[in-house]
C-alpha cells in the first residue's frame, strides 16, 4: 500500500512517498477478492474502493499519516512493510551521493541485502509501479536539478494516487547531497544500516516484553478475587494483623509480582478491637473483612487466585 520513488547519484539522493496506510478486517476469501480487484486497477478512487469492501463485508481503516521515509545519518531510508499474524515484513532502501542499498527484513532479521551506486528505484505494487514507471519516461531527465526531481516525484505520486486507492495523495520529499565517493558511500551506508538494525532489534525486544508484561497483566487481572475466603488471622500486633493465605490465595504487588505464596503471611489493618486469632478473613461484595463480622480490612496488596 505504498510508492516510494527514489533517485541516487552523483548529486545526491532525492526520495518521494506517499503516506497512505489501509487496515483490513474480514472474510480471507472476500478479502483475497477485494485486493485482487485493487491490484489490478479495477478500483480507481477510495469511494469504489469502500464501496466494494462494503459489498464484500470487508472493513477497511485508511490512514494517510504513515512516516515512510527517514533521514538516518547522511542517508535517506524509505520503507514499505506487510504485517503478518506473526511478524512483520519490510522492503528497506538507504540512498545517499553515490551509493545505495536495499533490504528485505522479516521482524529484524536481514533476509537479502544488496548494493549499487546509482539508480531510479520505485517501491510499489505491481499498478502503480507500473503507472510510476510510465510517468517518469514522460517527465523526468538525469540532468534535472536534485531539487526538481523531488517536485517530479512528488507530482508522479499524487497522479498515481488519483488512479489507485493503493497510494495517498499525501507526499513527503526527501533529500541529502554529502560529499561521498563510491567507497565513502557504502561505508558510510554499512555503517548507518548496521546501527539502523540494532535500533529496529531493540525496539521490537521492548515492544514484546510490553507485550509480554501486557498479557501478565491481563491474565492476573482476571485472577483478582472478588468474592470467597482468602486466609485466617494468626497474629495480631495493635491495628496490625498478620493473615496466613490459604492454599488458593496469592498475593501480588501493583506491578503483578508475587509478594506472598499460598500458605504465606500478609500484613493488614484493622480499626476493630473484635479481631481474634483463627479469624476467618474474606472478601465480600469486593470488600476485604472478617467473615465473622465483616469488620473491614485493609491491605496495600493485591489478593489473587492461582
Amino acid at each position: 500500500m505504498s510508492l516510494i520513488i527514489a533517485y541516487v547519484g552523483k548529486k545526491g539522493c532525492v526520495m518521494a512517498s506517499d503516506k497512505r496506510k489501509i487496515g483490513y478486517f474480514g472474510d480471507k476469501e472476500n478479502l483475497r477478492i477485494l485486493e485482487n480487484e485493487l491490484y489490478s486497477g479495477k478500483l480507481a478512487t477510495d469511494d469504489e474502493f469502500l464501496a466494494r469492501a462494503e459489498e464484500l463485508s470487508i472493513s477497511i481503516k485508511i490512514t494517510d499519516d504513515a512516516t515512510k521515509l527517514k533521514k538516518v545519518g547522511n542517508t535517506i531510508r524509505g520503507e514499505v512493510s506487510t504485517k503478518g499474524t506473526f511478524e512483520t515484513r519490510r522492503r528497506r532502501i538507504y540512498g545517499t551521493t553515490n551509493g545505495y542499498q536495499m533490504l528485505k527484513l522479516l521482524g529484524s532479521e536481514t533476509e537479502k541485502r544488496n548494493a549499487g551506486k546509482s539508480g531510479l528505484i520505485i517501491f510499489g505494487n505491481d499498478f502503480a509501479k507500473r503507472m510510476a514507471e510510465t510517468l517518469i519516461q514522460r517527465k523526468w531527465k538525469a540532468s534535472l536539478s536534485l531539487r526538481y526531481m523531488g517536485e517530479i516525484f512528488q507530482s508522479i505520486v499524487e497522479e498515481v494516487a488519483s488512479k489507485t486507492p493503493t497510494v495517498g495523495k499525501k507526499v513527503d520529499v526527501m533529500m541529502q547531497q554529502p560529499k561521498y565517493n563510491e567507497s565513502e558511500a557504502q561505508k558510510h551506508l554499512n555503517i548507518t544500516i548496521d546501527h539502523d538494525i540494532k535500533v529496529l532489534t531493540k525496539f521490537r525486544q521492548e515492544l514484546t516484553e510490553k507485550l509480554v508484561q501486557q498479557n501478565i497483566a491481563i491474565d492476573m487481572a482476571n485472577k483478582i478475587i472478588d468474592k470467597g475466603e482468602v486466609g485466617k488471622v494468626v497474629n495480631i500486633d495493635g491495628n496490625m494483623v498478620y493473615v496466613q493465605l490459604n492454599s488458593k490465595t496469592q498475593a501480588m504487588d501493583g506491578n503483578w509480582k508475587q509478594l506472598a505464596a499460598p500458605g504465606q503471611n500478609v500484613l493488614m489493618f484493622t480499626e476493630s478491637d473484635n479481631v481474634k486469632i483463627g479469624d476467618k478473613v474474606i472478601i465480600e461484595n469486593e470488600d476485604l473483612c472478617l467473615k465473622k463480622d465483616k469488620s473491614s480490612l485493609k491491605c496495600d496488596i493485591i489478593l489473587c487466585s492461582l
